[in-house]
């Protein structure tokens, strides 16, 4: 039998290698940015042209290679970082196995420029495909100029999988991000197509991570800080009030080095417990500094999942240090005794008998039932208030608008309602604007079909519609039905691209940072086709100058934030996901709350048009919108 087992070229290798180390563009771009601050570079200039795909430069002014050096830089393991495996535990630098500029090299066209400040020429070296095209030297500035071009040209399989150029790009700011924010020492210029998106001058900490998510992000910070002999933890964490459901920024680094860990995710959240509601997020920008014999950065190729020796006491570490940073800025409850009129706290003695406090009060004042005379005037009695009928209802009826979004279930039992719009003008009373905004998204009932004269429906606990059907009782969370309505007349205006816009009168300013801002653009079509109308102003701002009919009490910012936030978690690039996506968005947004109070004329429009659309029984995104009680179960309830 022949021997079956072989060596693979080293093509092929690299080119597998490539495939843990190389996933897109953005991987290039922290490869070699890393290798540039490795290089004690004090200046990073990042140029890409259609989001990476044709062409990334990396130019940095570090210390540079000589001609052995940059020849051998694009073998694989080869490395100045480690020389013995026991290096792996004392490592201080970025990169250290040896294997990004092989890799790159795999699958794209590289160019190197690079020249040590003490010679007088450096060396210019072209590979194409792990093959060296030339060596030569060249006059050129002192440091590094990567140019990698044309990325996964001979492996069409990755390039086909490349997603669309704003999201690419979204992926380099991001990655981009992550290093900037570890390296204020550091100066840091990122161009897309020529257009600046980035320009991070050498700085502070605070000022940097300013510079990068805005100025806005300076008045939401507690600083952060506990030095132990296992640990040093420094950073940031955001005020409790600045909690979001998304786009929260999230850091930990380690040394220096970006990672994730959901561990102390957890710690710091845990922090935050009862000081934020459920679900919603903080950000925080998390620096720890350990010995690098106590941490294990290598068990993943990109180095983001990082090991830690003693992780459950750097747990307690973190949580206390952020429990302190919250109670040393006062941003949890505290109690504020007025030294002015603090009590007399007697001293006390041995001698002196223990006596418990006389409490004096006035057993016949009722302030509901007496009588008072005040300035002299005459007296009269005060009305009787039925106070728990006046409340009843509200703290249930808050807490499931709260979390009406995400259809969280209502908890109490008690029902609240609001009043209509006509029971508010026969009593006189004047319904609060949301209230208003509320019963304005269900405008669309008034040119909805009318129903069947006679037939009644039944609103059960302000959430759920009764209505009679051929085979039983129907069940219907109001609710998801109007989502499904307004999704589909959402999805209807972008295909047919006439979004009906209402102008505001005070246009509202949107600023997001770099990575957000890519997205944005790439949404912003389909925005325009659902009604937003969006002027950029530059350096991340846009004007919100027109924003969909219906959505009114909505705060036009953070719907577009979230839908923006949204986008960028799907990370889809299909022309029908997105619209879908941002249409689903809106509708949750704009769908009436529950516990409003809806007519039967509405109710019956509701249901009319909830079966003209093309699924009623489930929301776009699977939700069940309606059930149904089978006369004959009804029947069998009342048998005995």
């Amino acid at each position: 039998m022949s021997d079956i087992i072989h060596l693979l070229p080293d093509s092929v290798a690299n080119q597998i290698a490539a495939g843990e180390v190389i996933q897109r563009p953005a991987s290039v771009i922290k490869e070699l940015v890393e290798n540039a601050i490795d290089a004690q570079a004090s200046e990073i200039n990042v140029l890409v042209t259609d989001a990476g795909k044709t062409c990334i430069q990396v130019i940095d002014n570090g210390k540079g290679m000589s001609e052995t050096d940059a020849r051998l830089s694009f073998e694989r393991h080869a490395t100045s970082k480690i020389k013995e495996a026991a290096d792996l535990f004392a490592l201080h630098t970025m990169g250290f196995r040896g294997e990004a500029l092989a890799s790159i090299a795999a699958v794209a066209e590289v160019e190197l420029k690079t020249r040590m400040e003490g010679d007088e020429l450096g060396t210019r070296i072209v590979i194409a495909g792990s093959k060296v095209e030339s060596q030569e030297a060249v006059s050129c500035p002192k440091g590094s100029n990567f140019s990698v071009k044309n990325l996964f040209f001979n492996v069409p399989a990755r390039r086909k999988f490349l997603k669309a150029n704003s999201t690419e790009l979204s992926n380099i700011l991001a990655e981009f991000e992550r290093i900037a924010l570890v390296h204020p020492d550091v100066a840091f210029y990122l161009y897309s197509n020529d257009s600046e998106l980035f320009n991070l001058p050498v700085t502070t900490l605070r000022q940097r991570i300013m510079a990068v998510f805005g100025k806005k992000l300076n008045q939401q910070l507690l600083s952060l800080e506990v030095d132990t002999t296992l640990v040093k933890i420094s950073g940031f964490i955001a005020k409790p009030e600045t909690a979001r459901k998304k786009g929260s920024h999230q850091y930990f680094f380690v040394n220096g080095r970006y990672m994730r860990h959901p561990y102390f995710h957890k710690a710091v959240m845990e922090a935050y417990e009862h000081l934020i509601p459920a679900g919603e997020q903080i950000s925080y920008f998390v620096y720890f500094d350990v010995d690098p014999a106590n941490i294990d950065v290598n068990i993943h190729p990109t180095k983001t999942e990082i090991k830690f020796e003693n992780e459950q006491a750097i747990w307690q570490i973190l949580s206390a240090a952020v429990k302190e940073s919250l109670g040393r800025f006062n941003a949890i409850p505290t109690i504020d005794f007025d030294t002015e009129d603090m009590p007399d706290i007697p001293v006390f003695t041995q001698q002196r008998p223990i006596e418990a406090p006389q409490v004096h009060y006035n057993s016949d004042f009722n302030p509901f039932k007496s009588t008072a005379s005040y300035g002299g005037g005459s007296s009269s009695s005060a009305r009787n208030v039925d106070w728990e009928a006046l409340y009843a209802g509200v703290e249930k009826a808050s807490r499931m608008n709260a979390g009406s979004q995400d259809d969280q279930e209502p908890q109490a039992e008690e029902s609240w309602s609001i009043p209509s719009m006509a029971e508010s003008e026969e009593s006189g009373e004047v319904m609060p604007s949301e209230v208003q905004a509320s019963q304005s998204a269900t405008g669309l009932y008034a040119s909805a079909p009318s129903v069947e004269k006679g037939v009644q429906h039944l609103q059960f606990k302000g959430r759920f519609i009764l209505t009679s059907v051929k085979s039983g009782l129907m069940l219907i969370d109001q609710h998801r039905a109007h989502l499904c309505v307004l999704y589909e007349r959402y999805m209807n205006q972008i295909r047919q691209k006439k979004g009906a816009a209402q102008g505001v009168l005070f246009p509202e300013i949107i600023t997001l940072p770099a990575s957000e801002a890519a997205v944005l653009e790439s949404i912003m079509e389909d925005l325009s086709f659902i009604g937003f109308e969006l002027t950029p102003l530059g350096g991340g701002s846009y004007a919100i100058n027109g924003v969909p009919s219906g959505i009114d009490g909505l705060n036009p910012i953070e719907v577009v934030q979230n839908m923006v936030h949204t986008a960028m978690e799907k990370g889809s690039d299909v022309k029908e996901e997105v619209q879908s996506m941002l249409a689903l968005t809106l509708a949750r947004a704009a769908a009436i709350v529950y516990g409003q109070v809806l007519t039967n004329d509405e109710m019956a429009s509701l249901v009319d048009n909830l079966f003209a659309c093309p699924s009623p029984n489930y929301t776009p995104d699977g939700r069940t919108v309606l059930t149904t009680i089978k006369e004959e179960d009804i029947e069998k309830m009342f048998a005995k």
